[in-house]
């Protein structure tokens, strides 16, 4: 593929050059000084996209995946019991993870292309009456499947049935994306990664804790040794790490979060969705439709497109590879070769998008579908011009 163009997969996403040149820095001592001003402001600038004043932020050399076993091996003992819905990839790897540790996992099947069954939820956790259910599991945007779950309402089925279960939720694919409230939400631990909506190479699993849970590990008795937050926690007491920090990758962080927050939180959620909306009308215009079954669970951060039946979707995003250079997402799990993956998150433009969406045109004439070349970006452009009111501002 060519370098030159943009990538469609839902992460890793473009990296803008300010980043790149940001993570390419000299070696410096760790345990020096210079450290702490790198340190430091990246922690804070995190808690800000988290939108959280309480909670304590924590940074490991790894990816989302570690980030999950960070909140498991930090607030769970072996036994407990957990809560948690599989309806795409990433929940299914998380009860994997669960499983893996000797946890109790109360699994709630349910279709995927649909979201958390909230009302569910709330059922069994008010029949919980002696509370043995320590954790409630949440994927926030299940990346697999384009379906995002709302965060706020499973709060309130917590609420509702009165239950003590911690709240935590994976954002890798919706954090610096799609709004994420920390603390209004009442979420235990935040669970991202530097890959995504933070435009970075892979590296980083980045995790919220709040004061809750920073409680409850004082008494978890699940193993950890790399991953333990307390270690951490004494290595930012003094302006460093445990083990030998990405300074690169920090630096890269500290940047990151400048820019997601000069841009304006809510500017870049703005622009998610309009970008989103975009590839969704072009979807509509070629007769496709999403994986995600109600337009409520739409992501802002990736679209997984079903295709026909007889049609092979791994075929797609190999074609578009291989003759055009561009990468989108492959299906996985339960949606393999059923679905392709348009990601549209991180540094991505209207501009950008469109090139994406008139080379997925391209391909899914290539394969054969009965598409009019031009009628998915037509209508892009339709709503991107509507959407950032250039065209009335020039008709007036």
């Amino acid at each position: 593929m060519s370098t030159q163009n943009p990538i469609f997969i839902p992460g890793p996403t473009n990296i803008p050059d300010l980043l790149r040149k940001a993570v390419d820095m000299p070696t410096i001592d760790h345990r020096s000084p210079l450290f702490g001003k790198i340190l430091h402001p990246a922690l804070e600038g995190v808690k800000k996209v988290l939108k959280t004043a309480t909670a304590e932020i924590f940074v490991f050399p790894s990816t989302g995946t570690g980030g999950w076993e960070v909140a498991l091996t930090n607030l769970l003992s072996p036994g407990d019991k957990v809560l948690a819905t599989r309806n795409g990839m990433f929940s299914h790897r998380w009860i994997d993870m669960c499983q893996r540790h000797g946890l109790d996992v109360i699994v709630v099947p349910q279709e995927w292309g649909d979201g958390i069954p909230i009302q569910a939820f709330e059922e069994i956790l008010t029949g919980d009456k002696s509370h043995q259910i320590k954790a409630v599991l949440a994927t926030h945007n299940e990346t697999a499947t384009g379906v995002r779950s709302d965060i706020g309402s499973l709060r309130k089925a917590l609420d509702q049935a009165k239950h003590p279960a911690m709240l935590l939720v994976d954002g890798v694919s919706s954090i610096g994306s799609m709004d994420f409230r920390m603390d209004d939400w009442g979420v235990d631990v935040a669970v991202t990664g530097s890959q995504k909506g933070f435009m970075l190479p892979p590296g980083l699993a980045i995790v919220g804790f709040s004061p809750r849970a920073l409680e409850e590990v004082k008494t978890a008795k699940l193993s950890r040794t790399f991953f333990d937050v307390r270690d951490m926690a004494k290595g930012y007491a003094n302006s460093g790490y445990p083990y030998t920090p990405p300074v690169g990758l920090l630096n890269g962080l500290k940047l990151a979060t400048e820019m997601l927050l000069e841009e304006g939180l809510d500017n870049v959620f703005a622009r998610h969705h309009r970008i989103a909306e975009g590839i969704r009308q072009a979807v509509t215009a070629w007769g496709l439709r999403l994986c995600a079954v109600r337009p409520e669970l739409y992501s802002n951060t990736v679209s997984a497109i079903r295709v026909p039946d007889g049609i092979d979707a791994n075929r797609i995003v190999s074609h578009a590879l291989e003759a055009y250079g561009v990468a989108f997402g492959t299906g996985l799990g339960d949606v393999a070769g059923k679905v392709f993956r348009i990601g549209h998150l991180g540094s991505l433009t209207d501009v950008m998008a469109l090139s994406g969406i008139a080379t997925a045109e391209m391909v899914l004439v290539d394969v054969g579908l009965p598409i009019s070349l031009g009628s998915g970006v037509a209508a892009a452009q339709n709503y991107y011009r509507r959407g950032n009111g250039h065209a009335q501002k020039i008709a007036s």
